[in-house]
């Protein structure tokens, strides 16, 4: 009987029952909000969870399996045969060494293989939970759209990594049990042991991340961007081809080493004494910076998505706006910046550049001649080789690519008053690389095999490849 007029007292005080409730409401958010925090999954859980994801479908699985058998064999098989690439860079001595066979394997990747394996990748792992309409069922369980995006990124990588080191070491271990762990020549024809031939090797692969991970940033753009849509899966491999094309085109220095195309390739300068490091870096810094801003403007998408809506198919208009226009600006930037930073004009291949980058193979090359033949040994100082160049028969300007490109190189012996002479022609790409093909004399150049003591051999100066740095380089003090 005594409850009655306490409760009746309660009602009759409006504002302490309303100040009652308002502890209870908050007392119910703070244990809401303690839930919330620890049902929140970790990033590392959400990241292993992904991963596992990721490896658990068959064609990454046998993506994984094929880039760390599929080198091997291939190498092997190529240093068996009786005909070599030698269109391709290193090609030409797959049967000398075991340490080329990585490089012609890592020119295929650049242009083919990483840009497709990156599209299958991060240009899916978006999209897929779109196409299963699998979104709510993720942020119920994770309750972070950041922390699902920080571990998708990762997951990606982690798997792009592994595609990379496959590549890279089962090349190497083709290479070197099929061939031998051989000096390798480089790029201006200076000999390599094969201790540091190893070390520019992997050098070299690791170069190549800088460029993977700028396309993995568009994959990431096009999966958030384009959702189910298919482009969003070639995208990177689109960019990639785009960008290859560009390169072949006669563009200035700094358009082309504003692409991060370029560090694709810009590891040839690992491969000459002194080593090319200008474009190379160069290369590398602009891969990285669009590989930041790439992944930023995905995770800003992604975070402005509305989850609620089932039947999203990309973010239309905000794709162009957030995704592409900061790109195409990036470009513009980037190009304005090397052009400043550089003191290179033009295509960057002149004619006195061409014959230094001749004269210098050519003297490397003459002395591993010599000591094929079993000849006196001489230096590259005694030899005072050099080089005179013209193109297109001395019609045109000698700069630019062309395979109109004619160099006499002369040389001098110690002990002979009469100077040497051979003769080749030259195809000069975009990009610094040639081929100097000998044409005469042919006790020099003329012949493919020459005879030493110990049997026929390859002859090394009747075709040899050359890189000219597109970079102009300050001669040292």
């Amino acid at each position: 009987m005594t409850v009655t007029p306490v409760n009746n007292e309660l009602a009759e005080q409006p504002g302490l029952q309303g100040a009652q409730e308002a502890q209870g409401a908050q007392g119910l958010r703070r244990l809401d909000d303690r839930a919330t925090v620890a049902s929140r999954v970790s990033v590392v859980r959400v990241y292993r969870f992904e991963l596992v994801k990721l490896v658990s479908q068959w064609r990454i699985r046998l993506l994984v399996l094929a880039c760390w058998l599929a080198p091997a064999l291939f190498v092997a098989a190529v240093s068996r045969q009786s005909t070599l690439p030698s269109d391709t860079l290193f090609g030409r001595w797959m049967h000398a060494t075991g340490w080329a066979g990585p490089l012609v394997m890592l020119g295929f990747a650049g242009t083919w293989a990483l840009p497709l394996l990156t599209s299958v990748v991060t240009g899916d792992v978006f999209a897929s939970e779109d196409r299963l309409g699998t979104w709510r069922h993720l942020l119920v369980a994770v309750r972070s759209p950041r922390r699902i995006f920080v571990a998708k990124s990762l997951a990606s990588l982690t798997v792009i990594l592994a595609f990379v080191a496959g590549l890279a070491c089962s090349s190497a271990v083709g290479g070197v049990l099929a061939v031998g762990n051989q000096p390798l020549v480089g790029l201006d024809g200076h000999l390599l042991a094969p201790s540091d031939a190893a070390v520019k090797v992997f050098l070299a692969w690791a170069c190549v991340l800088a460029p993977t991970l700028a396309l993995a940033g568009i994959g990431l753009l096009g999966s958030v961007a384009l959702g189910r849509s298919p482009m969003g899966l070639l995208l990177p491999a689109l960019v990639a081809l785009a960008m290859q094309l560009a390169q072949m085109l006669p563009l200035p220095v700094s358009a082309r080493l504003a692409l991060p195309s370029y560090a694709f390739i810009a590891w040839n300068g690992l491969f000459t004494s002194p080593t090319q490091l200008g474009p190379l870096l160069i290369g590398i810094v602009v891969s990285l910076v669009w590989a930041v801003l790439a992944t930023a403007l995905a995770c800003l998408l992604f975070l402005r998505r509305d989850f609620t809506n089932p039947a999203y198919d990309g973010s239309g208009r905000r794709a162009v706006v957030t995704g592409l226009l900061p790109l195409v600006g990036l470009v513009a930037l980037t190009v304005a910046v090397v052009a400043v930073a550089t003191p290179s004009v033009g295509s960057g291949i002149q004619q006195g550049k061409v014959e230094r980058s001749v004269a210098t193979a050519f003297a490397h090359l003459y002395r591993l001649q010599t000591e094929q033949l079993g000849r006196p040994s001489v230096t590259e100082a005694q030899l005072r080789a050099s080089a005179a160049c013209n193109k297109g028969a001395g019609q045109v300007a000698a700069e630019g690519a062309g395979n109109d490109w004619r160099c006499v190189v002369s040389w001098h012996l110690p002990g002979t008053t009469v100077a040497g002479s051979a003769v080749y022609q030259l195809d000069v790409t975009a990009d610094g690389r040639f081929v100097a093909d000998g044409d005469g004399p042919k006790e020099v150049n003329g012949y493919f095999l020459v005879r030493t003591p110990i049997g026929d051999a390859p002859n090394p100066l009747w075709q040899f490849d050359g890189n000219v740095e597109l970079i102009t380089t300050p001669p040292p003090n």
